[in-house]
């Protein structure tokens, strides 16, 4: 899921401002290489969120065994997903401020942000449900799982709980984005001076963290979407009435299942992304 939000805002807040073509290729890839090592690294936290979340519950879906199973979808889906927002992003944001002369504001960062989830989910949708279903169920691989997908609900069972996935990401950005801008502009008061990459990152993880708390309902409803089997009633749910059953069978306590793993997940995240995206960066500017 959206995961290192934050930390793509923070960095295409602060470099992407005054890139040149060649830089911006730089960041580019460096933004799939650290949206990749992030992915990686943090997988079995993922895998802990998407198994708490299930209906079956923790155990029954594989509790700490095959901690990477599902790792492969992500991979794969993981650089051009990032790719995707970054150029969305940057695109509508010279579109906003160069051709209809807005200011370089933070709504009109949220707006391109917005855009670029939107975007992006075109790629994570079917990436996720692929990546979710190995995670919760022992008996396929991803092979299997995208073979039986297209047979049983052809090209649009990839995008079952799009809606769902934008209406997470959406508010995730809207909450995070002016809490970010928020915390850096008060240690900047704080500190008396300007902040430093690596404090901005800080913010950064403290903002997204929030938003992730936040947003966990969303996000449990996605999960449940995604795993439901095809042609169940749960499958043809959208996420109000998913979040009411969850209500319902477990409590106030099954919309927030998986909240540890979501928002350390996001808060690591972060300083991981930014450690590598600093790192690929440095590394490519030499060569490119």
């Amino acid at each position: 899921g959206c995961k290192v939000g934050v930390v793509k805002l923070i960095l295409l807040d602060s470099l992407l401002q005054e890139m040149s073509e060649g830089s911006f290729l730089t960041s580019l890839i460096a933004g799939g290489l650290a949206g990749t090592a992030v992915d990686i690294s943090l997988f079995p936290l993922d895998t802990i969120k998407t198994r708490l979340q299930s209906q079956q519950g923790f155990w029954a879906a594989g509790g700490f065994k095959r901690i990477y199973a599902g790792l492969g979808p992500a991979a794969v889906g993981s650089a051009p997903n990032a790719a995707v927002f970054f150029c969305t992003y940057d695109s509508v944001k010279r579109y906003a401020i160069g051709s209809l002369g807005y200011q370089d504001t933070a709504q009109v960062h949220m707006a391109a942000a917005t855009t670029g989830e939107v975007m992006a989910c075109l790629i994570r949708v079917p990436v996720e449900i692929v990546k979710q279903r190995r995670q919760a169920s022992a008996a396929n691989t991803s092979l299997e799982i995208v073979r039986s997908t297209l047979k049983t609900e052809g090209l649009r069972g990839f995008y079952r709980g799009y809606l769902t996935t934008v209406a997470r990401e959406i508010p995730f950005s809207l909450i995070q984005f002016p809490l970010w801008e928020f915390l850096k502009k008060q240690l900047a008061e704080t500190k008396g001076s300007a902040i430093k990459p690596w404090e901005a990152s800080l913010c950064g993880a403290i903002a997204g963290g929030f938003s992730a708390a936040v947003t966990t309902p969303l996000d449990v409803a996605k999960t449940r979407i995604m795993l439901a089997a095809a042609g169940s009633a749960d499958a043809k749910l959208n996420t109000i009435t998913v979040m009411q059953v969850v209500a319902k069978e477990k409590g106030i306590g099954g919309l927030f299942a998986g909240v540890t793993p979501r928002v350390t997940w996001i808060s690591i995240g972060g300083a991981v992304f930014f450690g590598v995206y600093e790192k690929a960066k440095s590394v490519l500017a030499e060569k490119v």
